[in-house]
C-alpha cells in the first residue's frame, strides 16, 4: 500500500507540474506574439493576434473678459487670410457702439471672384457694392465687435477630450496584418458675457464617435483601407523662429493650399512603399465618403535632410478635377545650421489660383540660437502678402532660457496702412525637475485704422510633469484693452 500511495502521489505530482508547465509555456507563447511582431506598451495577447491599447483624457478650463472678439481669418477660398495680423489678440469686446474694421464686409464679382473689401459695420447698399464690383455681393467677413449687455462681461469655457485607440495585429504572409479603430469623445462648451453656454468647435454633440476604423497589411509595402488620416506630408515647412509668422498661424503652422479644396481623409484606400536608402513613395484615392480625391507623395529622409513633395486633385469621382493642391517642403540640418523652404500651391473650382511659400534659417552657437523666417502669399482675387520674424535664444544659465522675438506682417503690399506687428520677450527656468515656469511679456501693434493702436500683453505658466504622462499647467494672460483670461489644464497619457 506503501508503494501504491508513493507511485500515485508520484504521479499526481508529474501531472500538476506538467500542468503548470504548460500553463507557464501558456504565458510565454503569449509574450512571443507581441515580441514577434516587435510591439510593446499596454497589450493584451491571444495565441495569434496582439491587441495594442492606447488613450488620452484631457481637460482645459478658461475663465476671464476675452472671448467678444477673436479676429481670425474668414472660411472661404476666396479670403483665405483676413486680419491675420490681429488674429492672436484677444479683445474684451468693452464697447456700446461697434467700431469699424477693414475687411468688414468682402466683395465679390457676380463670378465669385474676391474684388475688394469695404470697412463698414452697416450692410453696404447695392450702389456700394456695385462701385466695386457691377453686379456683385457682400459676404460679412469679420461682424462688430458685440456691445456688453447691463455690465455682463465673463466668459469661460470648458472642455474635456478623450479617445481611446485598439489596434489588433497578426503576422501573415504579406506582413503585419492589423485592424484600428479609435474612438473620441470631445464635450466642449463657451460661455460668452454671461449668456448661454453654446458648443464648442470641436463638441461632438455628447457622442461617442469613430474617429478612426481602417484594415492594413504589409511592412516595407503597406496598404490601408477605411476611415483615417490623409497620407499628404505636409511636414517642414514650421518657422524655426520663436514667435513664428502671422501667415503661418492662421494655417496651422506652416503652409498650406486653400482649406479643404481639395479635400483629404475620411474614407480613404492607401499605398505606401519603402524603396529604399530613405525615399519612400505614397498613393490612395481620399475622401471617398465625399467627392474624391487622388493623393500622391514622394519623400526622403537621410543623410541631415528630409524633404518631400505632395501633390493632390479633388472632385475625381465624377470625372473632373475641380481643384488641386501641391505641398513641398526641405529641411536641411548642417553642423550648427538648420535651413527650410517650404511652398504650397493650389486652385479651386472658380478657376482662381493660390500660393503660399515660407523660409527659414536657424544657427546655433553655443548659447545662443538665431532664426529668421520670412513668408509669402497670394493670388487670383487675393491680395499680395509677406511677413517676416526673427528671434534669440540664450541659455544663460543650466534650466533658465531667454527668448527675444518679433514679426512683422502686410496684409496687402498693393496698399498703405496694412502693417501688423508683434515684439516679444520670454523667460522659461525650470523650477524642479517637474515644475517650469514660463514668462512672457510684449506687444501687438498696428498701422491701421483701428481703435487701439497697440495692445501691450503680458502672460504666465507654471507647469507640473510629475511623471507617468500625467501633465498640468494654470496660467494667465492680461491686455492692455482689458482683456484677461486664466487658464487651467491636465492630461494624462497611456500607451
Amino acid at each position: 500500500m506503501k508503494l501504491k500511495s508513493l507511485i500515485l502521489g508520484s504521479v499526481a505530482a508529474a501531472g500538476l507540474s506538467t500542468a503548470g508547465f504548460a500553463a507557464d509555456l501558456g504565458v510565454l507563447t503569449s509574450l512571443d506574439v507581441c515580441d514577434a511582431l516587435g510591439i510593446s506598451g499596454l497589450t493584451i495577447s491571444s495565441a495569434d493576434n496582439c491587441l495594442a491599447i492606447s488613450g488620452k483624457v484631457s481637460y482645459e478650463f478658461n475663465w476671464g473678459d476675452y472671448n467678444a472678439n477673436w479676429l481670425v481669418p474668414a472660411a472661404g477660398p476666396g479670403l483665405v487670410v483676413t486680419n491675420a495680423g490681429n488674429r492672436n489678440v484677444i479683445d474684451n469686446g468693452v464697447s456700446t457702439a461697434a467700431p469699424a474694421q477693414e475687411g468688414s464686409w468682402a466683395i465679390r464679382d457676380a463670378g465669385g471672384v474676391l474684388a475688394g473689401t469695404l470697412n463698414q459695420t452697416t450692410a453696404p447698399t447695392q450702389a456700394e457694392i456695385d462701385a466695386v464690383a457691377p453686379g456683385g455681393t457682400a459676404v460679412q467677413v469679420i461682424a462688430p465687435v458685440p456691445a456688453v449687455v447691463g455690465g455682463l462681461d465673463n466668459d469661460w469655457g470648458s472642455k474635456v477630450e478623450s479617445w481611446l485607440k485598439f489596434v489588433g495585429t497578426a503576422s501573415s504572409d504579406f506582413g503585419p496584418a492589423s485592424a484600428t479603430i479609435k474612438i473620441k469623445n470631445v464635450d466642449q462648451w463657451t460661455v460668452t458675457n454671461e449668456q448661454p453656454a453654446v458648443a464648442g468647435g470641436d463638441h461632438t454633440g455628447g457622442n461617442i464617435v469613430i474617429d478612426e476604423a481602417f484594415v492594413s497589411v504589409g511592412d516595407t509595402t503597406t496598404i490601408m483601407a477605411g476611415k483615417k488620416g490623409s497620407i499628404a506630408n505636409k511636414d517642414d515647412d514650421e518657422p524655426f523662429n520663436w514667435l513664428g509668422l502671422f501667415q503661418s498661424d492662421a494655417v496651422d503652422k506652416g503652409v498650406n493650399w486653400v482649406k479643404d479644396a481639395p479635400k483629404t481623409g475620411g474614407h480613404v484606400i492607401q499605398i505606401v512603399s519603402s524603396l529604399g536608402n530613405g525615399v519612400t513613395v505614397k498613393g490612395g484615392l481620399e475622401d471617398l465618403n465625399g467627392r474624391g480625391t487622388a493623393v500622391g507623395v514622394i519623400e526622403y529622409a537621410g543623410e541631415g535632410i528630409t524633404a518631400h513633395v505632395t501633390g493632390a486633385a479633388g472632385d475625381i469621382l465624377d470625372g473632373t478635377v475641380n481643384n488641386w493642391g501641391i505641398h513641398a517642403g526641405f529641411t536641411g540640418t548642417f553642423d550648427a545650421f538648420k535651413v527650410r523652404a517650404a511652398g504650397a500651391f493650389g486652385s479651386t473650382a472658380a478657376g482662381s489660383n493660390y500660393y503660399n511659400v515660407l523660409g527659414s534659417a536657424q544657427a546655433t552657437f553655443d548659447m545662443f540660437t538665431i532664426a529668421l523666417s520670412g513668408e509669402a502669399s497670394g493670388g487670383t482675387g487675393l491680395n499680395s502678402q509677406v511677413g517676416v520674424g526673427g528671434s534669440v535664444g540664450a541659455t544663460v544659465t543650466e534650466g533658465v532660457k531667454i527668448n527675444l522675438g518679433a514679426r512683422w506682417f502686410d496684409e496687402n503690399t498693393a496698399a498703405v496702412n496694412t502693417e501688423t506687428y508683434q515684439i516679444a520677450a520670454q523667460l522659461v527656468a525650470a523650477v524642479t525637475e517637474t515644475i517650469s515656469l514660463t514668462g512672457e511679456v510684449g506687444v501687438y501693434g498696428t498701422n491701421k485704422v483701428a481703435p487701439a493702436a497697440t495692445d501691450f500683453y503680458g502672460k504666465a505658466e507654471l507647469a507640473w510633469k510629475p511623471g507617468g504622462s500625467f501633465e498640468s499647467s494654470v496660467g494667465a494672460e492680461v491686455h492692455q484693452n482689458g482683456a484677461y483670461k486664466v487658464t487651467f489644464k491636465a492630461s494624462k497619457e497611456f500607451k
